[in-house]
């Protein structure tokens, strides 16, 4: 090989390289989520302009799938850049100016049983995570909070089965009722929050009661189809006080798009005042509070 062609070929697997690293180290640590999130005393769990990665986790299961979709994001970062570098290296050493007759290599026993044993191992990587991953998201440890969630077209019913049967609906605010600072929220804010205690195991029940809907909360890492005559189950564990969002994953007619969740994780102590409140509304026919009360003392009353 010529000093030319070493230089060349040096200089773009050195840029291919720092393309990819660069890429990955920014999509990994999303500095712009972080900063958004890294001061913040009650988060919001909703989508972020200019994020460059999945919303961030804010409960066990979805730091876990978070991990894991920027592992195999590495992989396949690792895959592409490799696949560039060699095309872009043949480009150059096999160009047909200096080489005019092309060789007749056809084979190489030790280039073949390299990228045959390789993919081998990352996919039994990949296999052993996932599944040990997905056992952990699908069985349920023990709840300390159970929630079961009922979709309708369009928009979702809730009930606490475990404090006194309280149940309502939630609902998307329509544009024309959107205060100011709702509007950064527009298609996501809802008129009643499911309310929910943080380090608090929840297992969350969910069916519909018409078509095929879909219950996910991206940042919570939940996600789970709500089947007409079925109850599926799941559960998540919140870590921070904050509201978070989500939306319905499955088409479900023509206003699938129009019913968010919300959900606002509080103290124990804020979730336990907003309970006795909803169950005492409850007894009088009346809605719950759309949102747990930071006074206690005026939630008793």
């Amino acid at each position: 090989m010529r000093s030319i062609d070493r230089i060349v070929v040096g200089l773009l697997v050195v840029g291919i390289t720092a393309i990819s690293t660069a890429f990955a180290v920014f999509s990994f640590y999303d500095p712009i989520q972080a900063a958004v999130f890294e001061g913040a005393k009650e988060v919001i769990g909703a989508p972020i302009q200019w994020q460059f990665n999945f919303q961030h986790p804010f409960s066990e299961n979805e730091r876990d799938l978070y991990r894991f979709h920027n592992f195999l994001l590495g992989i396949n970062i690792a895959i592409c850049a490799l696949v560039a570098g060699l095309v872009v290296v043949a480009v150059w050493l096999f160009r047909s100016s200096r080489h005019p007759v092309p060789g007749r290599t056809t084979h190489n026993t030790s280039l073949e049983l390299l990228w045959t044993i390789l993919p081998v191992i990352v996919l039994v990587v990949i296999g052993t995570w996932s599944f040990s991953l997905l056992g952990k998201v699908e069985v349920a440890p023990h709840a300390d909070v159970s929630l079961k969630v009922t979709g309708n077209q369009w928009y979702w019913s809730y009930e606490y089965p475990e404090h006194g049967g309280v149940q309502f609906t939630s609902n998307i605010i329509p544009d024309d009722k959107l205060t100011p600072e709702q509007r950064p929220l527009r298609l996501l804010a809802v008129d009643q929050y499911v309310v929910l205690p943080i380090n608090s195991t929840i297992r969350i029940l969910i069916t519909a009661s018409d078509v095929v809907h879909s219950w996910g909360v991206q940042s919570l890492g939940v996600k789970k189809d709500a089947v007409p005559g079925r109850i599926n189950e799941t559960w998540t564990r919140i870590e921070r006080e904050g509201t978070y969002y989500g939306d319905c994953y499955e088409l479900c007619g023509r206003n699938h798009a129009f019913m968010p969740i919300g959900i606002q994780a509080v103290s124990q102590e804020r979730f336990n005042a907003w309970i006795v409140d909803a169950r005492r509304k409850s007894a009088q026919g009346q809605r719950p509070a759309a949102r747990a009360p930071v006074d206690f003392a005026a939630a008793k009353q």
